[in-house]
């Protein structure tokens, strides 16, 4: 049975800066878009494509600090750099994914590559907030590093087109993403024409954003930057692309608990939420410059 198609929703009217490297759209949450409906993703926003020009100041966000959930970096066009207070580092180059686990809590910073920054050109990258379960929020701070070459990857019948599995199981095949809950996430490159079916369970909640073209997903048609939000109803999403598409397709299952938030923490009540701030102003998330 199809998954039913809920709602489609058109990019939002306005884009936000984070720090002043990151244009970006965000999807959710709002008011419609609440957690219990997204869970277990936490947010999305979304960086669409925009050239900021070369520059000598190298673009991104300053030092900050996160707790008890995971941020995912897809890059899609232009590069991205990352450090944290454990010592990992890394570049994303097109095609690349940081996936990055606060746990129990650190300092990180994102920013524009300096030689990407330097020439400039077309920037363009979805940020993914990811919850954590109660039983793993005080985990240690880990950070994965997945480049293109590294996914798991499904090629299309009839040059249909890619499926990069980045995280879950695409029909079979597995992605390298290490998760604390079951999730699927695919980066889907679909030539003009190109179809594919995918097999989503029906308790997950699942969304596709149309990064770059034009789809019909179950009978419908979604434009560049419109984002599907299925029912939990019905297993198979059917998506053919009306014209060369990059699209991003991804579900979890949902984390039926409590959320206490505020800014950069994300715990399970006010009373955890407290401890996080103590611990970030006594400095126990480590230093990071």
């Amino acid at each position: 049975m199809q998954k039913l198609i809920e709602k489609i929703y058109s990019r939002p009217a306005r884009p936000g800066m984070v720090g002043d490297g990151f244009r970006v759209f965000n999807y959710f949450p709002n008011a419609e878009l609440t957690q219990k409906r997204v869970s277990p993703f936490l947010m999305l926003d979304f960086n669409a494509a925009y050239d900021f020009g070369p520059s000598d100041h190298i673009r991104g966000v300053d030092v900050h600090p996160h707790k008890g959930f995971e941020t995912v970096t897809i890059a899609y066009k232009g590069s991205v750099a990352h450090h944290d207070s454990t010592g990992n580092s890394g570049v994303i180059n097109p095609g690349d994914v940081q996936w990055m686990t606060a746990g129990a809590g650190i300092l990180h910073k994102e920013y524009h590559e300096e030689s990407f920054s330097k020439k400039g050109g077309p920037f363009e990258m979805v940020q993914l907030w990811v919850n954590l379960p109660a039983k793993d929020k005080l985990t240690a701070p880990a950070y994965q590093p997945i480049t293109a070459d590294q996914m798991g990857k499904v090629v299309l019948p009839g040059d249909g087109g890619v499926v990069n599995i980045i995280a879950g199981n695409f029909n079979g095949f597995q992605g390298p993403a290490t998760t604390f809950t079951p999730v699927n996430l695919f980066d889907i490159r679909l030539n003009k024409g190109g179809n594919l079916t995918a097999d989503i369970p029906v308790s997950h909640n699942t969304i596709l954003l149309v990064i770059e073209g034009m789809v019909t997903a179950n009978g419908e048609q979604a434009a560049e930057h419109d984002f599907i939000l299925f029912k939990n109803e019905g297993e198979e999403i059917n998506i053919t692309a009306d014209e060369d598409s990059i699209i991003l397709l991804l579900s979890g299952e949902p984390i039926n608990e409590p959320i206490a938030q505020y800014g950069p923490f994300v715990m399970n009540t006010q009373q955890e939420l407290q401890v996080a701030f103590q611990e970030f102003q006594s400095g126990k998330f480590g230093v990071l410059e």
